[in-house]
């Protein structure tokens, strides 16, 4: 089991993303096209992580301020290309991104206030 550094995100920079947090999408999440509902702890990896779906449903365990939290892997967010209409104008992610739903912010102990951006390191589970 490998820990992978990484930084976790709640919104992206071009437009906030519906497809892990349960909002309105033009399309459901890469893994099932489905919604997943924020109270859920669901994520989407960067990617070379999502690595052409083989995560999809895979649980991964984040860990971060001395806490830790299972999530499913239901989405991919991408590293080459965002800011237009098919990408719902979110911006393209870093490689080492972990999108997160609130379920999993608020499991780690993360105030509200400060959800949006944390260094983590997380591993399958």
């Amino acid at each position: 089991m490998t820990n992978l550094q990484s930084f976790l995100l709640l919104t992206s920079k071009c437009r906030l993303s519906g497809k892990v947090r349960g909002k309105k999408h033009p399309s459901g999440s890469e893994c099932d096209n489905r919604y997943h509902p924020d109270d859920t702890p669901v994520v989407a990896l960067s990617t070379g992580w999502f690595h052409s779906g083989s995560r999809c449903f895979n649980n991964i365990t984040i860990r971060a301020k001395g806490r830790s939290v299972v999530a499913m892997v239901v989405d991919e967010c991408d590293s080459s290309v965002g800011c237009d209409a098919e990408h719902d104008y979110q911006s393209p992610c870093a490689n080492n991104i972990v999108v997160a739903s609130r379920a999993v912010w608020k499991a780690l102990g993360v105030s509200r206030e400060d959800w949006g951006g944390l260094d983590i390191t997380w591993s399958d589970a």
